[in-house]
C-alpha cells in the first residue's frame, strides 16, 4: 500500500494523534470477536444473553465460565504488528491519546501506555458488589473480602460505560489534530461518535479497515488492509 504523501505529512505535523481501536485490530492475533467465541459448548448460547447483569444475576457461575474460557483464548494470543506499531507511534508523537472497545489487553501488552479502555478488561476481575480489583480467590469465584461473586472487570449491555474514560476520549477527539479509527464497524455507540467529534473540531480522521463501514464516507482518508500490514507501513513512512 502507498500512504499518500499528505497524510505523511500531516502526522508528521500534529501535535496530538488520537486513535480508536475495535476487534479488527485484534483479528490478526487470533482474538475471537464477540459473536465468533461462540463455538463448541457455547455455540448454544447467545452472547447477548450472557453478557448482561440479567444473565449474571440469573445464573452467576454461568456467565463466570464463559468469561473464564474467553480469558483462556485470550490468554493464547500475542499482540501483532499493529499492536506495537501504535506503540511506537507514541514514543515519536508529542502527545498520543489510545481509545480501545476491546477488552483484550493486547495493546498495554505490546507496550502502549494510559489506554483508555472503555468496555474495560476481560483480564481484570472484580468483586460484583463493591467493584474493587480482585487478583485471587479460592475453589469459587467469590470475593475474599465480602463473598459476593466476583465477575469480570467489562462492562455489559445495560451498563455505563466508565465516566472518567469516557470524558478523556471527548476531551482527546476534541483536542487532537489527527484521528485514527482502526478496526472497528464504527456502529457502536457512543464511540462511533468520537470521529465525527474530532472532525468537528478540524482533526483530520482516518480509517484503517479492510472494508467500509458506516463512518467511511466521513473520512478524509481511508486505508483498506489488515490492521497490522496497514499501520507498520504507516509507521515506517512516517516515522522512517
Amino acid at each position: 500500500m502507498n500512504i499518500p504523501p499528505e497524510l505523511i505529512r500531516i502526522m508528521q505535523q500534529s501535535d496530538h494523534i488520537a486513535v480508536l481501536t475495535g476487534a479488527g485490530t485484534s483479528a490478526e492475533s487470533g482474538v475471537p470477536t464477540f459473536r465468533d467465541a461462540q463455538t463448541g459448548l457455547w455455540a448454544q448460547y447467545n452472547p447477548m444473553e450472557l453478557a448482561t447483569p440479567e444473565a449474571f444475576a440469573r445464573n452467576p457461575q454461568l456467565v463466570w465460565d464463559w468469561y473464564a474460557w474467553r480469558r483462556e483464548l485470550v490468554a493464547q494470543s500475542a499482540p501483532n504488528a499493529g499492536h506495537y506499531a501504535l506503540a511506537a507511534i507514541a514514543s515519536h508523537a508529542a502527545k498520543f491519546t489510545l481509545i480501545t472497545q476491546n477488552v483484550d489487553g493486547l495493546h498495554q501488552q505490546a507496550g502502549s501506555e494510559n489506554v483508555i479502555e472503555l468496555h474495560g478488561s476481560i483480564r481484570r476481575i472484580k468483586c460484583s458488589h463493591d467493584n474493587d480489583i480482585v487478583t485471587e480467590w479460592g475453589e469459587q469465584p467469590r470475593c475474599p473480602r465480602c463473598g459476593s461473586w466476583l465477575r469480570p472487570d467489562v462492562v455489559w449491555f445495560g451498563e455505563d460505560l466508565p465516566i472518567d474514560g469516557l470524558e478523556a476520549a471527548w476531551q482527546a477527539a476534541k483536542s487532537c489534530q489527527l484521528f485514527l479509527i482502526i478496526g472497528t464497524s464504527g456502529v457502536v455507540q457512543p464511540a462511533a461518535t468520537l470521529p465525527r467529534i474530532a472532525a468537528e473540531h478540524g482533526a483530520t480522521t482516518v480509517e484503517i479497515n479492510l472494508e467500509d463501514t458506516p463512518l467511511s464516507r466521513f473520512m478524509d482518508f481511508t486505508l483498506r488492509g489488515a490492521s497490522g500490514s496497514v499501520l507498520d507501513e504507516l509507521k515506517t513512512a512516517v516515522y522512517a
